[in-house]
Order: C-alpha cells, then sequence, then structure tokens
C-alpha cells in the first residue's frame, strides 16, 4: 500500500484539517474497506448524485438509511431465519452490513427506495444563497457606503 505524507498540506495552508483528516482516513482504509455490498455512485445532475446498494434478500423493514454527522449510514439487519433449510449452495449473502459515506457540505439525502433488490439514494447538493457568488456594481469615482454595500 502506498503511504502519502501530507504534512506539506498542513504546513502550507489554514483551515483544510478536516480534508486533510479526510484523506488521511480514506488512505488508511483502502485496505480494510469491506466490498459487500456492491454499490454504484452515479451522477444524476450538476449537483446531484444517486447511491445504488444492491441489497438482495433485504426486505424495507431490514434496511436502515441514517444522516448523521455528515455522513450517510446505511444498514441491513436480516430477522432470524426460524425455519430449518438445507443448502446445497448458498451463494446470496444476507449478512448484516454497515456501510458510510462521507457527505460534503450542503449535500443532503432527498430520498431512498427499494426496487428489485437495489436500494436508491438521492442526493443534491443544495448551496445557501449567503454562498453563492454574487456580482458587486462599480462605482465611478463615487465613495462607497459599507451600510448600503452590506443591504444589497
Amino acid at each position: 500500500m502506498r503511504r502519502f505524507d501530507l504534512a506539506p498540506l498542513h504546513r502550507a495552508t489554514v483551515g483544510f484539517d478536516q480534508i486533510a483528516d479526510m484523506m488521511d482516513r480514506i488512505l488508511a482504509d483502502t485496505a480494510q474497506t469491506p466490498s459487500y455490498p456492491p454499490y454504484n455512485i452515479e451522477k444524476t445532475a450538476d449537483d446531484a448524485w444517486r447511491i445504488s446498494i444492491a441489497v438482495a434478500g433485504f426486505g424495507e423493514e431490514d434496511l436502515s438509511v441514517e444522516v448523521r454527522e455528515n455522513a450517510l449510514v446505511v444498514s441491513a439487519r436480516k430477522s432470524e431465519d426460524t425455519d430449518e433449510r438445507t443448502y446445497l449452495h448458498r451463494g446470496i449473502a444476507n449478512r448484516a452490513f454497515e456501510r458510510r459515506f462521507t457527505l460534503a457540505d450542503h449535500v443532503r439525502v432527498t430520498g431512498a427506495s427499494h426496487v428489485n433488490g437495489m436500494l436508491h439514494v438521492d442526493l443534491l447538493r443544495e448551496v445557501p444563497e449567503a454562498l453563492k457568488p454574487r456580482r458587486i456594481e462599480i462605482l465611478n469615482g463615487e465613495t462607497v457606503d459599507a451600510k448600503a454595500v452590506e443591504a444589497s
């Protein structure tokens, strides 16, 4: 496994601690990341995404989708099988899982659906008006009143 030294990032920037910590966490967890269940992340629009997770064998009552601390947490717990079955081959994994996805600022979950063994979670980035770019009018030779700028 490759190891990246992010110390220059810490020395040359201020206020980007979260990004550096996230990079450290992602790079350290790469070897330990489980592959179950398989999932896709697709971009559905400029500021919208869909996470699709293969959850064959799980019903809506077995699945949980939560947002906590800027993370999307999808988990499943299969209810206990009470009937005794004899399997000749058991290739469908019904084991419990928890999958975490770190969400960027202003990204929120807009909905989740369970269709044909796939769990779809839709995400949307909504940037507040205060953070969107705004055009500043340039005045010709006049002094600018600070209160007037704040009001606009």
